[in-house]
């Protein structure tokens, strides 16, 4: 019970009710003066933290989760949405409505290597990542077929360019991904998921918890098996 109390940091008369709850669902067992789990108990506690871990992700911004649109992540990654822990929401500045965040792109600059995946077009992208990259950043972009006919209309000279740069790879990715986009670096990961409403309004959740890194990473990976490689426009 001392054990008990000085990591609850609670005294024994509000410990006691919610122990006998435990022992009459079969969850803990009292021998003598100690407490245990029972083997129940223990399958129970060991899918609590993933468990928690998740309602504290989606409760972190509730309106930005259950607006969205979650059919573009994979299952197995939605089993580890707890893995996006201490996201912030990314907002568009209303006066800058038609460019790349600030933060976004401040981070991009301290990154030594870049994943990313967009299924929309940006003209900021055939000036930002070929500056990237000639400053050695390690880049691998994933775009959707519209994206790169897009690229081979308006910018071909610029996406020959980025091609033919060694620390540089850019897949197609040929299907519909339902995702807007995400990036993922040694520094932080950004995610953008289209609205229910099929409305794009450009809010991001950013994390750079290691935890979220790996997740991100793991998206990139899985979205590249279905991606073939461009390697000349």
């Amino acid at each position: 019970m001392a054990e008990i109390q000085e990591h609850l940091s609670a005294d024994p008369v509000s410990i006691l009710p919610q122990i006998k709850k435990l022992k009459e669902g079969k969850l803990v067992v009292q021998k003598e003066h100690m407490y245990e789990l029972s083997l129940i108990g223990v399958v129970i506690v060991d899918k609590m933290p993933p468990f928690l871990g998740t309602l504290e992700v989606l409760e972190a911004n509730f309106d930005y989760w259950t607006k969205r649109n979650l059919e573009g992540i994979p299952p197995f990654l939605r089993k580890r949405i707890f893995e996006l822990k201490n996201c912030k929401l990314i907002l568009p500045d209303i006066s800058h409505m038609f460019e790349l965040n600030p933060e976004f792109v401040e981070k991009l600059h301290l990154s030594t290597h870049i994943s990313g995946f967009a299924s929309y077009f940006h003209p900021s992208f055939a000036s930002l990542y070929p500056e990237l990259a000639k400053k050695g950043v390690e880049i691998s972009l994933i775009l959707t077929e519209p994206v790169i006919q897009r690229f081979k209309k308006d910018y071909r000279e610029e996406l020959c360019a980025f091609l033919n740069l060694e620390n540089v790879r850019v897949f197609a990715f040929p299907h519909d991904a339902r995702i807007a986009d995400f990036t993922v670096t040694d520094k932080f990961f950004l995610l953008t998921l289209f609205s229910k409403e099929k409305i794009f309004e450009h809010e991001s959740l950013l994390s750079s918890e290691p935890e979220a890194l790996k997740w991100g990473t793991d998206l990139f990976l899985h979205m590249k098996k279905e991606a073939v490689q461009v390697k000349e426009v």
